[in-house]
């Protein structure tokens, strides 16, 4: 009896004569995620088994899987040679002490001489004898059970199922440039796109010294937080100081993140094509604060030609956010308390609605190809 861990995808059974190409990524980053953990992975009837291992090792494993993108369910199963006694033997490891329970089987062994509803009621039937605290339940049970058995003469035994994160497999679907900063939404957005299969690699504004050095570390950790889902990550840090101190000195200061936000959309722009990232992604939501108006997220993005700009985001209300970062791990670190760039130089009244020829005519104050280029000179390339 080996201990397994039986693997289900979610839209992949969808795809049609390019469902190849997404399995092979599934595995790849399954692999990816388990890497220096002793497995092997076979694939079985549209799941995959994960087999091989060592037993103690069983838990670590599935908490690993369970956040790589494309996971439906998973079980922690056993394997066994096909008789009534090796699996009744395997259903005693998994039943609850008390309570209800259902035997549910599936037999995919045609010459096996019980069909499925028979093998429920045997296995079902000397689990009670074994267990007189036990009772069946078949429509609302609080274990279930399940039996495969498989035509190669084995079987598998698994309890309840566990949720994995759903989503496609990242790498299926291109490679986007993430704005990260050390806020909550950010790191959502990245996590919603990475879990529709795109690449995440992230770009991070900051204004040493008028921000810390942990202002940065907090964005370390946001993007490893993200790195677990996306199959690893980069961090480019840039810093802009230079630019706001020219903005600063040279425009209205109610236009202080309008312009900055251009100049991080021209850069980001910039690095994306460099790195062959397809799209530039933003943690925007409409209307959550002055920079995302209607009017402030088209100023914003005017500035960028080659590539489309996605924002996940931009229909969810604080609170969705708020509970997506709780999810997937970031919301504890999103609220430490270091100020990213934009709280640099913040104007008293910022422009909520800036018109795009007053836009312009601050943004004319100053020399926007030089302030770029100092900018990528600071780049610092981080991966994660």
């Amino acid at each position: 009896m080996d201990k397994v861990i039986i693997v289900r995808y979610c839209e992949i059974h969808l795809k049609g004569n390019n469902r190849g190409f997404f399995e092979r990524i599934f595995v790849e980053n399954m692999e990816r995620a388990l890497k220096g953990i002793k497995h092997e992975i076979r694939k079985q009837s549209g799941r995959y088994v994960i087999e091989g291992f060592e037993s103690e090792q069983a838990s670590y494993i599935t908490d690993k899987v369970k956040n790589v993108f494309g996971v439906h369910t998973l079980s922690a199963a056993y394997k066994v040679s096909t008789s009534l006694d090796n699996i009744f033997e395997a259903v005693i490891k998994l039943a609850p002490v008390s309570g209800t329970f259902k035997i549910d089987t599936h037999r995919a062994d045609k010459t096996f001489n019980m069909n499925s509803m028979q093998i429920n009621a045997e296995i079902g039937g000397r689990l009670l004898e074994y267990n007189n605290n036990l009772r069946v339940d078949v429509h609302s049970p609080q274990a279930v059970i399940g039996i495969d058995l498989r035509e190669n003469g084995t079987s598998l035994v698994f309890g309840n199922l566990i949720n994995g994160v759903g989503g496609m497999p990242v790498g299926t679907a291109g490679k986007g440039m993430l704005l990260i900063s050390g806020g909550i939404d950010s790191p959502v957005a990245g996590y919603m796109m990475a879990k529709r299969g795109m690449r995440i690699e992230c770009i991070h504004f900051h204004s040493y010294p008028y921000t810390n050095m942990q202002a940065k570390e907090k964005v370390e950790e946001l993007a490893s937080v993200l790195a677990k889902y996306s199959c690893g990550t980069v961090l480019n840090v840039v810093k802009v100081t230079h630019i706001q101190e020219e903005i600063h000195k040279k425009c209205n200061g109610d236009f202080m993140v309008t312009i900055l936000r251009r100049f991080m959309f021209r850069i980001a722009e910039r690095l994306a094509k460099k790195c062959g990232s397809q799209c530039l992604i933003t943690g925007e939501s409409l209307g959550q604060v002055a920079s995302q108006t209607i009017e402030g997220m088209t100023s914003s993005g005017s500035v960028v030609s080659k590539l489309p700009i996605l924002r996940p985001l931009c229909g969810f209300d604080k609170n969705e956010i708020i509970e997506r970062s709780r999810a997937m791990g970031a919301y504890e670190i999103s609220i430490k308390p270091y100020e990213d760039c934009c709280t640099v130089f913040l104007p008293r009244h910022p422009v909520i609605h800036p018109k795009m020829r007053d836009v312009l005519e601050e943004e004319a104050k100053l020399d926007i190809e030089a302030l770029i280029s100092e900018a990528l000179n600071s780049l610092e390339v981080i991966k994660i």
